[in-house]
């Protein structure tokens, strides 16, 4: 039995997908998405269900997301709020609409919240705003200094939901995903590394890695941070979390690791460094542990197999 209504925005995108199908099992949810990144083939199995509803609206045209909201909000509980631009090539690229989608965005999701006295926000934000890290692993106290606009913007939302929070009551978990990836990752120029690895391979095609390959990212499975996102929704925690493995793994090895499980290997091409990469990055995930009893549940290598064969079966 439903114990009420949560709203997702940008639902029918790689996380919101995920996140959507977990609370489905608990809630009547609302998926909100503008099908600019997302797609309704990530949420068909969820569209067959009653309790699931869709509705096509961006989240950057304030009246007709109020409108459109408007006979959704009388029993609403909470807000998982993903809907963003998470590219940081696609940031540099359209600087003005990230800030739209990224800042302004999460402004009108706010105020329809105030209107409608919905007082709890899940939001996704990222490592990003850490920019190059001082130490590792990096935790929630890490000083902020992104090294680029899509990190400012998170940035800007996480500084935006405090405000919210102490003027207007308004109760928020700002969830710091680090490198999440998974089925339904989102294809095309701005898709993910691991996304752009497989996708060559299956291909037969030279994937390219951007400067030495040595950087390292700390990757995590999509239904792990999807099952961050619904604990999130219970917890009175107010403030920031990361939500990450806790290991760090370099580029390199993660093409070597997705060619042993594919059963082939390419040569890559070698691009120079990408604008604002950091160097290393790897998450002290200890006060997710403790504040949400969550940890991760699928390693590097299940999490990839898991990946490798849904993109074998499409």
């Amino acid at each position: 039995m439903s114990v009420g209504t949560v709203i997702v925005t940008g639902g029918a995108g790689f996380i919101g997908s995920a996140t959507s199908e977990l609370l489905c099992k608990n809630y009547d949810v609302v998926i909100i998405d503008n099908l600019y990144s997302g797609s309704l083939n990530n949420i068909k199995h969820l569209l067959k269900l009653d309790n699931v509803k869709f509705i096509k609206v961006d989240i950057t045209n304030y009246n007709e997301f109020i409108d459109k909201l408007r006979l959704v909000n009388n029993n609403v509980i909470s807000v998982v709020h993903l809907a963003s631009i998470v590219n940081v090539d696609e940031v540099y690229a359209n600087p003005r609409r990230a800030l739209e989608v990224n800042v302004i965005g999460t402004v009108n999701v706010l105020e329809f919240m105030r209107k409608f006295d919905i007082e709890r926000i899940v939001y996704a934000s990222s490592v990003a705003i850490y920019g190059e890290p001082q130490y590792l692993p990096i935790d929630e106290d890490h000083p902020l200094r992104p090294r680029n606009l899509y990190g400012l913007t998170k940035l800007m939302g996480e500084n935006i939901l405090w405000r919210y929070y102490e003027d207007y009551g308004i109760r928020f978990i700002a969830l710091r995903y680090f490198n999440v990836y998974g089925p339904r990752m989102r294809p095309g120029q701005y898709g993910s590394v691991i996304y752009k690895f497989i996708e060559s391979l299956l291909r037969n095609k030279p994937p390219t890695i951007y400067g030495d390959g040595n950087q390292t990212r700390d990757f995590i499975y999509v239904y792990d941070v999807a099952r961050a996102n619904v604990k999130a929704l219970n917890s009175d925690y107010i403030g920031a979390l990361n939500i990450g493995t806790g290991h760090e793994v370099s580029i390199n090895e993660l093409y070597s690791i997705i060619c042993k499980l594919i059963g082939k290997c390419i040569k890559p091409r070698r691009g120079p460094p990408r604008r604002g990469d950091i160097r290393r990055s790897r998450a002290d995930i200890g006060r997710a542990k403790k504040v949400l009893k969550w940890k991760p549940t699928v390693d590097l290598l299940a999490g990839l197999k898991y990946t490798i064969n849904y993109y074998r079966e499409l």
